[in-house]
């Protein structure tokens, strides 16, 4: 503490925000499972071998981190970013580090995979549209950096 008059808006701010928390707090983890599930089934209908990293079910409602294979993650971030899609390729605890996510890692991910890794974060701003624009525009990005990585090939 230090010698000053509280922030009484702020606190007051803080208490009023974590009411509205609380008690949204079902609906919005409901309207995000949701979200995410939708996400999850598209990418796998639209785009051959990748890996949900993590448990299918028993994840946060917000989280969807696959990993394409033969693919760069860093390529796939700065693709979706052109298209206005926000991304990451590891946690967001080390956004800025260039090495596969410790992680994935820890979970056994093998490293080839977890390069290829994209974190999808979704929110209280997220919408149907969103997840729709995300499987309209990721699936020919995925392809496209396939077609001219020399990892890739469509053999199992």
């Amino acid at each position: 503490l230090r010698a000053s008059t509280e922030n009484v808006p702020g606190i007051v701010g803080f208490g009023k925000a974590a009411e509205i928390a609380q008690t949204e707090a079902d609906k919005e983890s409901k309207h995000l499972t949701a979200l995410r599930d939708k996400l999850i089934k598209g990418l796998f209908e639209r785009i051959p071998r990748i890996v949900l990293n993590g448990h299918p079910k028993q994840r946060l409602p917000n989280n969807v981190n696959i990993s394409v294979a033969s693919v760069e993650g860093e390529s796939l971030a700065v693709s979706l970013d052109l298209e206005g899609i926000a991304a990451s390729t590891g946690s967001a605890c080390s956004s800025h580090d260039m090495e596969p996510s410790h992680v994935l890692m820890a979970m056994g991910v093998p490293v080839e995979l977890a390069r290829g890794s994209m974190r999808f974060s979704l929110g209280r701003q997220t919408t149907d549209e969103d997840i729709g624009r995300v499987l309209e525009v990721f699936p020919p990005i995925a392809a496209r950096l396939r077609a001219v990585s020399p990892l890739w090939t469509d053999k199992a």
